[in-house]
């Protein structure tokens, strides 16, 4: 599945780069970014909130969701940021998912998808997102690099993404200051609260950290938080909640 996933990634890269000069001029005159990363460090356990209609492994999530609608149930419940799935094949996400979310209110919003070339990075920022989602596990060291040093030049924060102990030598090794460390099995997809919990005491060169996937009730969010973790990134729990605002609420309580 990831083969595939990233074989769809690299040829939608293809189709951006032949707009790369026009994204970066876009980008330029874009609105200042919000700080994305100064957000989840305001809080005692901060909640990123996604945007996400599908997936891979659980397949339709909410396929009905609006986006401009969902943004504002979880900014009433006081996340602190927004993460918009803008991947269409798999995930069910687009580019104007994440326009009209961050329209829709004060957040600021990472660009979560499969990130694998610059031009991504100005189309991130073009469209106004304020970070974005790199994956060590599934770049090289030369590209990781280049893909901060990217999101840096266009005003972004960049959420680096580990799964294991060989990735968070690799993420700080870039230089990596806002660190998101996946239950989720790249392979089998299948989530375990355990990873965070073990890969935590490896992170103290990251000022944020972020605990990602699997965090589906309130007790797992207090295992986050007794882990040190700055905040959580909640997808499928949310969008099937029937009332997201509340829940963002209770995790947000959740120490």
């Amino acid at each position: 599945m990831l083969d595939a996933i990233l074989a769809v990634a690299r040829d939608r890269a293809a189709a951006v780069r032949e707009r790369e000069t026009e994204l970066i001029a876009a980008a330029r005159d874009a609105t200042p970014a919000r700080g994305f990363s100064k957000a989840l460090a305001d809080s005692a356990l901060s909640v990123v909130a996604e945007i996400k209609r599908r997936s891979p492994s659980a397949g339709d999530l909410a396929p009905g969701l609006v986006a401009a609608d969902q943004a504002v149930e979880y900014q009433r419940g006081g996340a602190a940021a927004l993460s918009v799935l803008t991947e269409p094949v798999f995930f069910g996400g687009s580019m104007e998912d994440l326009v009209a979310a961050r329209e829709a209110v004060e957040l600021p919003v990472l660009r979560k998808d499969f990130t694998v070339a610059p031009a991504q990075v100005w189309e991130a920022r073009a469209a106004g997102a304020d970070a974005i989602l790199v994956i060590v596990a599934v770049l090289d060291d030369d590209t990781l690099t280049m893909l901060m040093e990217t999101a840096a030049a266009a005003g972004l924060d960049t959420l680096v993404e580990v799964h294991n102990e060989r990735d968070v030598f690799r993420a700080l090794e870039a230089g990596a200051a806002l660190i998101g460390v996946n239950n989720r099995d790249l392979e089998t997809f299948t989530t375990d609260p355990e990873v965070a919990e073990r890969l935590a005491p490896l992170l103290g060169g990251a000022a944020v950290t972020v605990a990602e996937s699997g965090v589906s009730d309130i007790a797992v969010a207090r295992r986050m938080k007794r882990a040190g973790y700055s905040a959580i990134l909640v997808g499928e729990a949310l969008v099937r909640h029937a009332d997201p605002a509340r829940f963002v609420a209770q995790l947000r309580g959740a120490p």
